[in-house]
């Protein structure tokens, strides 16, 4: 991987909510037993549960709104977890009131039935938990046994668990018994370690198995597949004209197996989210995937990040976005996009209006393909609440357009602009365009651009106000030692919003700072005048 993609990886700036602690996952089961068993409207109209009887439905629907809401929180590996407790949250309400309304089980000769009943129409069978581990064929008919008997499965996840042949000719079976009833299939890492031969044997049991199953969704990430893997799974794409969810993030996927990809789905009229993540597609490969985004008129979320594609790639990549009007997220990190394939994009951007998250990270984009797309950007996407420009060699030249464009995001919430060379000047224009507003910011980074005390302390005192405010990152930058002082002394109340300042280098600012300073004065005074705020 480049160093720059290591860089920004190994920057996380957000405070994780999300898993809850297992005490938390308990008091919440307990809660939602008491609340089953207690006398309500429900209760007078379809009878009430007994304790018993409450305390395995709310650990199921526990287990489910947990299933359900880490897989959320996996699809946004750069959030909080704040979304993934949300919809915890909102899945565990939905579930309790089902079982309400289902009121308590019947039994049979005052016994309580034993067959599972689903507490909704939609359950998961998961076996990824634990440690990653090979599955011999004995554990696998263990693993499974849930599957062979009735049962209202509609999503399965296999990821974790690496099947070899003997194992997969287990699931084979149970597999074709349950898949008329699938809408989402997992197999994410599910071959690890696997000698190739075995492994494309082993795809090719589970895509025949498989085969005619109308999916929603499907995982399959982490298999290193190439395009013997993705041609293993050729009858299994081949039979999917409902796919609302593709992954294929870190697949080994190559220029002729982004090609296979292509010419293996036959439609993707539904698809809103295509995750192709870390792979070495290049531009051959970029130009074969456009294909199918230009047929993806429903896109929602598109998440080509280090895939190795240049300028000629990163071009016909972007005149392909232009088709897809319902963009909200746009993840294309850590390329070789260069000038050309940045105006290119800015051209697709000013369609998106309703974009809400767009990574331009590391890039090359430079001055003239970044202040194309912050000329853009002001002009579209009235909702964007994240900003990724890091590491695109941006100077203070396009900082007033930059500026510009923030100023008009009022639901901004992570602005990242590190490793770039904004210097005070620019530094100064962002800080003035956060100014107003901005009451949803949660997170600025500037570090690394070459800012002195002048530009710190106005960018502190821009955000440290903000009532949602959690973190600024300036590390890496030239601030002297009494303006580190400063810097802690403004954010005195709330020191956890000021970042590491540990990288700081106070030998780094310039000799003649105020001298450089006076100089600038009237231009930047010019500059923060004609800003559009």
């Amino acid at each position: 991987m480049d160093s720059t993609a290591q860089t920004y990886q190994h920057r996380p700036l957000s405070i994780k909510l999300w898993p809850p602690s297992q005490g938390t996952r308990l008091m919440l089961a307990e809660r939602m037993t008491k609340n089953l068993t207690t006398p309500s409207i429900f209760s007078r109209k379809y009878g009430l549960l007994s304790k018993e009887e409450a305390e395995e439905d709310a650990k199921q629907i526990e287990e489910i709104a947990f299933t359900t809401a880490t897989q959320h929180f996996e699809k946004e590996p750069d959030g909080d977890g704040s979304f993934a407790v949300q919809i915890y949250a909102k899945e565990s309400s939905k579930l309790m009131l089902d079982v309400l309304k289902r009121g308590p089980r019947v039994k049979e000769d005052g016994v309580l039935v034993s067959e599972k009943v689903t507490v909704t129409g939609e359950t998961v069978f998961d076996i990824s938990g634990g440690r990653r581990a090979f599955i011999d064929a004995e554990e696998a008919t263990e693993l499974l046994e849930p599957l062979r008997a009735p049962n209202s499965y509609t999503k399965i996840c296999f990821s974790n668990r690496s099947f070899g042949l003997e194992a997969a000719q287990v699931a084979e079976p149970i597999l074709l018994s349950i898949k008329n009833q699938l809408k989402e299939v997992d197999l994410s890492d599910f071959i690890a370690g696997r000698p190739e031969a075995e492994a494309l044997e082993v795809m090719t049991i589970f895509s025949s198995a498989l085969e005619g199953c109308v999916l929603r969704y499907l995982n399959l990430s982490n298999n290193a597949m190439g395009e013997k893997g993705v041609r293993a799974f050729r009858s299994l794409l081949k039979s999917q004209n409902n796919l609302e969810e593709l992954y294929l993030m870190n697949d080994g996927i190559s220029e002729e197996a982004a090609k296979a990809v292509s010419e293996l789905i036959p439609s993707t009229e539904k698809l809103r989210v295509l995750h192709f993540h870390n792979n070495m597609t290049g531009d051959e490969g970029a130009i074969a995937i456009s294909e199918i985004v230009k047929r993806s008129a429903a896109l929602e979320d598109f998440h080509c990040s280090s895939t190795r594609v240049g300028s000629d790639g990163g071009v016909v990549l972007a005149e392909a976005l232009g088709t897809c009007k319902h963009l909200k997220k746009l993840d294309l990190r850590d390329n070789m996009f260069g000038v050309e394939a940045g105006v290119a994009l800015s051209k697709a951007v000013l369609g998106f209006v309703d974009l809400t998250e767009i990574y331009l990270s590391y890039l090359n984009l430079e001055d003239d393909g970044a202040e194309a797309l912050a000329i853009a950007l002001k002009e579209s996407a009235p909702s964007l609440e994240v900003l990724d420009m890091a590491g695109n060699d941006i100077t203070t030249n396009v900082a007033a357009s930059l500026a510009e464009c923030i100023s008009s995001k009022q639901f901004l919430a992570k602005l990242n602009l590190s490793e770039n060379e904004l210097k005070d000047e620019g530094t100064i224009l962002i800080s003035k365009a956060l100014e107003e507003g901005h009451d949803q910011l949660l997170e600025v980074d500037l570090s690394t651009n070459s800012i002195t005390m002048s530009g710190a302390r106005v960018l502190a005192k821009a955000v440290v106000q903000k009532p949602r405010f959690k973190l600024l990152n300036i590390n890496a930058n030239f601030i002297s030692d009494e303006g580190i002082e400063e810097l802690k002394d403004i954010f005195k109340s709330l020191p956890d919003m000021l970042g590491p300042l540990d990288e700081n280098d106070p030998e780094g600012e310039d000799i003649d700072e105020e001298a450089e300073e006076d100089a600038d004065r009237d231009e930047l005074e010019s500059k923060l005048k004609s800003l559009e705020i």
